[in-house]
């Protein structure tokens, strides 16, 4: 009998499939939905979750693998960093079924995948003809951080989530769970390892827990206020360690703005603040160290305690992450230094912007890390708009408003699609998707004043029109496939037709898609499919040279033959 958790739980999927992803199937958007209530915690958004789905043909029982450091993604191997020691390194792994049970069959299957995927003396090209390009592509991710960061011999930490409609487990599935313990025990023997069960009405539980928007700092001493509802005060580092993490103490990573976050600081400046953590002298730690700086929306003082609204930690990121990383160590720890605290109301998103530029300017934070503050963006988000498209400059802030997932374009996204239709480099743009913010030449490139404002929504309209054509086909691609592709097939699409070999970003802007037929649309992905898969149909290819010089001579060849056809 059907119970009222499978019920809810299957209205529930099905509604937020008609308002946020009606193109996909209902299973496709079940495991969508189940990682993004799974992951709650590590804020990402609905592209880094789709990049990081491995299911289909040759999944090896695994629907998506995800590998952190210390909280943040790491979405490829040209992404993979060093560390220092005691680093957090997480490998999360989610196996979701739309299904009203949970079966031995999916655990056992998980567990004869691990002992290929996760031993790191097998050779994984060995394994592509029994496992998809994209399972191969996220284990190597995380295979080769760890190997990177060994000798720092850090906290590996292995968690495996099996998600369905199922009400209970059946204790002979649960039995199951301590063969894959043993696996990665054997594999990893310093791991931590957990295999959870995702039942409906923990799945209803996790989706009903709302992200924390008010929180509570208690200072050591009365602030100092400002006539512009702004306090600065001093804090015990245990008090503000307990404001930055959850009930549970994991680290509320969406307290720490989307602009600044990805930049932990240099070694030294990072080993600086840890000894100073470590090593206890006379001084006290808010004598040695810049602070902290919060935008809130609304702050109210009362009993030696803040109430903050909306927090968004815009300033002092390095010496966040160093007291979380000290408290983890020393978890019963009442370590009575304190730090100093300052707190900004900011009436608008503009004002916000300036604080982070101006508390940012006397460190040594990348400009690559404030991109989404320049004026560029904040116009693009108003214009893509009117274009019905969704810019997140602010990450996540649509997929917090309920914006249906396609509609929702972010900044790498854009920029991806530029790189691969205007300058031309669709190796590029699927090599390295989360560099074009990274690295400063790559961005001017990109993101120009130079270039007419609906170039940007032309490159959007061109980019989804290709993916969801790419879906859609009788070829049935693979999700790899699809990314592997899509780069070169708007590309192709854009040359043939406007018949250039180079079009220019004014030629480009006002191509009109209405006028490409769908016969144009399946010749650009069979040309396309057919080059890439004579070459090996790998991602490696894909981000290769060799694929982009052999389309650029058939763009060629075809616009040659049609000028000749049209001569006549």
């Amino acid at each position: 009998m059907t119970s009222n958790h499978q019920i809810i739980v299957q209205t529930l999927v099905e509604q937020k499939r008609d308002e946020l992803y009606p193109e996909i199937s209902i299973n496709d958007f079940f495991h969508i939905y189940a990682t993004e209530q799974i992951l709650k915690n590590y804020d990402l958004n609905y592209e880094e979750i789709e990049k990081g789905i491995t299911e289909g043909g040759g999944d090896g029982g695994i629907d998506g693998i995800y590998t952190f450091i210390n909280g943040e993604l790491i979405q490829s191997v040209d992404d993979i960093v060093d560390a220092k020691k005691n680093t957090l390194l997480e490998l999360v792994v989610i196996q979701s079924k739309f299904t009203n049970s949970f079966t031995e069959t999916a655990v056992e299957k998980c567990n004869s995948s691990a002992k290929e995927l996760f031993d790191l003396s097998n050779d994984l090209d060995a394994l592509r003809s029994v496992y998809n390009e994209q399972l191969i592509r996220s284990v190597k991710i995380f295979r080769e951080q760890y190997k990177k960061i060994i000798s720092k011999f850090p906290e590996l930490s292995i968690q495996y989530f099996y998600c369905s409609k199922g009400t209970e487990v059946h204790p002979n599935t649960e039995r199951k769970v301590s063969v894959i313990d043993s696996t990665f025990q054997e594999l990893y023997s310093d791991a931590s390892f957990k295999f959870e069960f995702i039942t409906a009405q923990k799945l209803l539980e996790i989706s009903r827990k709302e992200q924390t928007r008010v929180k509570q700092l208690l200072l050591k001493d009365n602030p100092i206020s400002t006539t512009d509802e702004g306090y600065i005060a001093i804090a015990s580092i245990r008090s503000y360690f307990d404001f930055i993490t959850s009930d549970d103490k994991k680290l509320l990573k969406y307290f720490f703005d989307a602009n600044v976050r990805d930049y932990q600081g240099t070694v030294e400046v990072n080993k600086g603040i840890k000894e100073t953590l470590e090593n206890p002298g006379e001084e006290d730690f808010w004598w040695l160290n810049n602070g902290i700086t919060i935008t809130v929306s609304k702050a109210t003082y009362s009993g030696k305690t803040l109430t903050i609204e909306d927090p968004q930690i815009v300033n002092g990121l390095q010496t966040s992450f160093e007291v979380y990383n000290y408290f983890r160590g020393v978890p019963d720890s009442q370590d009575e230094r304190n730090v100093l605290v300052r707190v900004i109301t900011t009436k608008s998103e503009k004002s916000r912007l300036k604080v982070i530029r101006a508390t940012n300017s006397q460190t040594k934070v990348p400009l690559a890390s404030l991109r989404a503050t320049e004026s560029i963006h904040r116009d693009l988000e108003d214009f893509l708009l009117t274009e019905g498209f969704y810019y997140d400059r602010r990450k996540n802030f649509y997929k917090n408003n309920g914006k249906p997932i396609n509609s929702i374009v972010s900044i790498s996204y854009l920029g991806q699609a530029v790189m691969a239709i205007v300058l031309q480099e669709p190796d590029y743009a699927r090599a390295r998707p989360s560099s074009l913010l990274k690295n400063d030449s790559d961005y001017k490139r990109v993101f120009t004043e130079d270039y007419p404002i609906k170039l940007y929504a032309k490159c959007v309209n061109i980019q989804k029109q290709t993916e969801h054509r790419l879906k859609a086909s009788k070829s049935s691609f693979s999700t790899s496939q699809i990314g592997d592709m899509k780069y070169h097939v708007a590309l192709y699409i854009t040359c043939l037709a406007l018949k250039k070999e180079s079009p220019t970003p004014k030629e480009i802007e006002g191509l009109n898609l209405s006028e490409v037929s769908e016969d144009s649309w399946q010749t650009a992905i069979d040309d396309v499919n057919v080059l890439y898969d004579s070459l090996g149909g790998t991602n490696a290819v894909a981000k290769g040279k060799e694929l982009i010089t052999e389309l650029k001579e058939l763009i060629r060849e075809k616009i040659t033959a049609a000028d000749k056809v049209y001569s006549k």
